[in-house]
């Protein structure tokens, strides 16, 4: 791997491409740590630790609990690329244009970037409301309303400008690799908030070693699993030449969906607590303490099955929406594939979703399973950070995925790949 690396330095592009992504994360890491004027950062510290907000803190690192330009974080952008996903499975035209090829995606992401500055808008004005609450914004005035409002919006904005300048210049994947930079940036903060615990030892500390090392081989095994279907292509003969014949497969990954049902999963049951936060209806107080993660010192059963069963469904959801087995069938057949065994059509499309769906579920249950060991750590172990878990899921799933891009730069200028 260090060859690998030392090889990707040697050839001028790729060592370009590398130092301008990380210019532009220095950039992002600056304005995460620069307070918005006219806000008193100290108050909002304690009041983004858990729930929905700790979740947005995560994606922001640590820029909420400061209330720093880019507060808001990739969540808006992420949201937004989220409903135009579902949109396409509903609206003909949208779908219509996600097949147009490169026009196609170009109108689409147009699309989202508005959508993204509306979701920020509306999220900065709630923001402003609920944190001046806590006495967070001392001169509660239209002038610093607009300039916070405003200050927040760009800040958004800039991040997606952001990513969009790695993906053109950089080395990809710009929106994941910021938040792979959010997501790292809070590691050293969590390490030295572990070894301040008292009860810490030799032993706590290789457990939980051992722990952040299975949890990590865990996800690279489930994040590279794939059920390969074989694929066989029908020979054509054109004059004298003879085309085709050559076999090849379909990769369905195991984990089809990535971290979106926990995203999804902890949206919904978030809701609840966030609106009873602003309510004093009785039932909807009992919904959210119902729904919360732990309860009297312990964690809660209910919160555990709900969110278990939440995962599997999104996960099932999700990939119905991201691999369609009837358009996967028609194309095969279109360009003269078949799965061996199989009639082309609808018998390879009922094939590969019974195989979708049975490698789902194990899939799932490992999000779960995920999902759920940052609280089963907090609440016995006593670990003062959510360790483990979505954050660490995102980034080994990042780091792989940019290990894949540099490697197929490598493969193309015959340099021994990351991953060989």
């Amino acid at each position: 791997m260090w060859r690998a690396i030392l090889n990707a330095f040697r050839i001028k592009e790729i060592r370009n491409r590398i130092l301008f992504t990380i210019a532009i994360i220095a950039i992002y890491r600056f304005g995460a740590n620069i307070t918005v004027p006219g806000v008193d950062a100290s108050v909002i510290t304690n009041q983004v630790q858990t729930g929905l907000l700790g979740m947005v803190d995560l994606f922001s690192g640590g820029a909420l609990s400061k209330f720093a330009v880019f507060s808001l974080g990739i969540m808006p952008y992420i949201t937004a690329s989220i409903i135009m996903q579902l949109l396409q499975v509903v609206i003909p035209k949208l779908e219509k244009l996600a097949k147009e090829g490169e026009t196609g995606r170009k109108k689409i992401t147009q699309i989202s970037r508005y959508l993204t500055t509306g979701l920020a808008s509306m999220q900065s004005v709630a923001m402003v409301f609920y944190f001046r609450n806590f006495g967070a914004i001392p001169k509660f005035d239209a002038m610093h309303i607009i300039l916070i409002i405003m200050t927040l919006i760009a800040g958004t904005v800039l991040i997606m400008w952001l990513g969009e300048l790695i993906n053109l210049h950089g080395i990809g994947n710009g929106i994941s690799l910021i938040i792979f930079a959010s997501i790292v940036s809070r590691l050293p903060g969590e390490i030295i908030s572990l070894f301040r615990l008292k009860t810490i030892n030799v032993l706590f500390i290789i457990i939980i070693f051992a722990i952040f090392v299975g949890v990590i081989m865990g996800i690279i095994e489930m994040q590279q699993g794939e059920r390969r279907i074989p694929v066989q292509y029908a020979k054509r003969i054109v004059g004298r030449k003879v085309f085709g014949g050559q076999s090849t497969y379909i990769p369905l990954k195991v984990n089809q969906a990535g971290v979106m049902p926990i995203i999804f999963a902890v949206s919904i049951l978030l809701f609840p607590a966030t609106i009873a936060q602003f309510s004093n209806v009785a039932w909807l107080q009992t919904l959210a303490k119902l729904l919360s993660a732990s309860s009297s010192g312990s964690i809660n059963p209910v919160y555990v099955v709900v969110y278990t069963l939440f995962i599997i469904f999104f996960a099932y959801f999700y990939g119905a929406i991201t691999f369609n087995p009837m358009d996967t069938a028609d194309n095969l057949r279109r360009y003269g594939g078949f799965i061996p065994g199989l009639r082309p059509g609808k018998n390879t499309a009922d094939y590969l979703s019974h195989i979708l769906n049975r490698i789902t579920l194990p899939g799932a249950i490992f999000l779960a399973m995920i999902a759920l060991l940052p609280e089963l750590l907090i609440t016995y172990a006593n670990i003062p950070f959510r360790f483990g878990g979505t954050s660490i899921l995102i980034a080994v799933s990042v780091a792989l995925e940019t290990m894949k891009q540099l490697e197929s730069q490598l493969t193309m200028r015959d340099y021994e790949g990351f991953l060989k």
